[in-house]
C-alpha cells in the first residue's frame, strides 16, 4: 500500500517561503518506512567501518532503518555486505559481530555459507542423511550481496543499485576538499579502532542529528567551551546539491602536553587552521581537519532512536605509535563533549516534533541553508520514489 506524501511542496521552495519537513517524517512509522525505502534504499548510505572487520573472516551484522545486513571480510580480504538472512527460511545468520574460523551457518537448519555468499551445504535437505535434493541448485541460492564501496574507512552501501557509480556520488565534494589535500588519498588515513571509537544513542529521529551537525548557528548556546575559541563569526555555511555543513577558520591544532599530532603533508599553510564539517547525505557525518578527520554514522532505529558510532582517523603511522596515545585521547575526549553536547537539544526537538503547533519550522536566510537543502533532499528523494 503506497503512502502519500504530506506536504513536502512547501519544502521545495526558496528559503524565504520554505517551510522544514513535517513532523508526520519525525515521529511516524508511515514516513520513516517511506524514508526506508526512498532515502536510504535509493542511496549510498554509510553502515560501517572497515575496522570493523579487522581480520579475514570478520563478520559485522548491521541494522540500516530496519533491514538486516551483513558485513563480511572474506579469506581473500574482500569486504562484501549481505542481507543478513539466510535463503532457506528467513533467519538472520548472525546476531553479533565475530571472528569465523569457518564458514557462516545457519542456526536453524545449519544451511551453510562460504565467505564469499555461496551455498556450500543443505544438510538433509532430501531426507535423514541426503543432503541434496532434485530440483535445489546451491548456486542459485546464495546469499543476496548488496552494492559497496570503501571511502575513508566507511563501508557504502547502495540497496537498489540503482544509486550510480561511488565515484560520481563522492566527486563534487573530493574537489572541494582538493583545497585541503589535493593529493586526495582518504583511504591512507588509518582508522584509531581501539582507541578512537564512541557510540551514544539518541532520542531522537535521525533527520535531527543532520540538521544539527551540519549548522553553526546554536554554537554560542550549546557549545559554550567550543565558542570561546571557535566562535560563531569563524564559521561559514557549506552548501552543495547532496552535502552541507559548516566551516571553520579557526581550528586549534590538537595538542597533548606539548605533543602535536603529524598533519596531512600537502595542507597549505596558509589554511592551518581551516576545518570543515560536513553532512554526506543521507547518514554520514565527516570532519576534515589538518591533524585528524573523523566519521560519525547515524544508524535509524525507528522514527525516533538513533545509534550515532563515531570512528577518528590518523596520518599513516600514527595509531600504531604509542607515544601518541595521550593527544589521540585528548582528541576523542573533545569530540565526545561536543557530541554529548548536542544531546539534550536534539532530543527536546524531537519530543518538539509531536506539537500540532509546529509545521516545519522557519529558516533563517542567512543561518540555516545548510539545513534546508538537506530538507530539500530528502523531499526529493520522496518524491522521486512515489511512494
Amino acid at each position: 500500500m503506497n503512502i502519500p506524501l504530506i506536504n513536502l511542496d512547501r519544502v521545495q521552495g526558496d528559503i524565504e517561503q520554505a517551510r522544514g519537513l513535517p513532523n508526520h517524517y519525525y515521529i511516524t512509522a508511515e514516513g520513516y518506512a517511506q524514508e526506508r525505502d526512498a532515502v536510504f534504499g535509493a542511496s549510498w548510505a554509510g553502515v560501517a567501518f572497515a575496522s570493523d572487520l579487522p581480520e579475514k573472516g570478520s563478520i559485522y551484522p548491521v541494522q540500516l532503518a530496519g533491514m538486516p545486513l551483513l558485513a563480511v571480510r572474506d579469506r581473500d580480504d574482500v569486504i562484501r555486505v549481505f542481507h543478513n538472512v539466510c535463503s532457506h527460511r528467513g533467519v538472520a545468520l548472525a546476531e553479533e559481530p565475530t571472528t569465523l574460523m569457518g564458514m557462516l551457518c545457519c542456526p536453524y537448519h545449519s544451511w551453510t555459507y562460504d565467505l564469499t555468499g555461496k551455498l556450500v551445504a543443505t544438510p538433509h535437505v532430501g531426507g535423514i542423511n541426503k543432503h541434496q535434493v532434485e530440483g535445489l541448485a546451491c548456486e542459485e541460492h546464495g546469499l543476496k550481496e548488496v552494492k559497496s564501496h570503501i571511502w575513508m574507512g566507511i563501508i557504502f552501501v547502495d540497496l537498489k543499485g540503482n544509486a550510480g557509480p561511488f565515484e560520481e556520488r563522492i566527486s563534487g565534494l573530493l574537489e572541494r576538499w582538493s583545497e585541503f589535500h589535493p593529493a586526495g588519498d582518504y583511504e591512507a588515513l588509518e582508522a584509531d579502532a581501539e582507541s578512537g571509537n564512541w557510540e551514544q544513542e539518541l532520542a531522537c529521529n535521525w533527520k535531527l542529528a543532520v540538521e544539527n551537525y551540519c549548522e553553526a548557528y546554536h554554537l554560542p548556546w550549546i557549545h559554550p567551551g567550543l565558542n570561546s575559541y571557535s566562535k560563531l563569526d569563524d564559521h561559514y555555511n557549506i552548501v552543495e546539491q547532496s552535502y552541507s555543513g559548516q566551516g571553520s577558520t579557526a581550528y586549534r591544532l590538537s595538542e597533548f602536553e606539548g605533543y602535536q599530532l603529524p598533519k596531512i603533508p600537502d595542507w597549505p599553510a596558509e589554511r592551518i587552521e581551516n576545518a570543515e564539517y560536513i553532512s554526506l547525505y543521507p547518514n554520514v557525518l565527516l570532519g576534515l581537519q589538518a591533524d585528524h578527520a573523523f566519521a560519525m554514522l547515524l544508524l535509524p532505529r525507528g522514527p525516533e532512536r538513533t545509534q550515532e558510532r563515531l570512528r577518528l582517523f590518523y596520518m599513516p603511522g600514527v595509531v600504531s605509535d604509542s607515544s601518541t596515545a595521550a593527544a589521540r585521547n585528548s582528541v576523542l575526549k573533545a569530540w565526545q563533549e561536543v557530541f554529548q553536547e548536542d544531546i539534550g537539544v536534539v532530543e527536546a526537538m524531537q519530543r518538539g516534533r509531536h506539537s500540532p503547533g509546529f509545521d516545519g519550522g522557519k529558516f533563517s536566510p542567512v543561518m540555516d541553508p545548510p539545513t534546508h537543502v538537506f530538507h530539500r533532499w530528502v523531499a526529493a528523494a520522496l518524491e522521486a520514489q512515489g511512494v
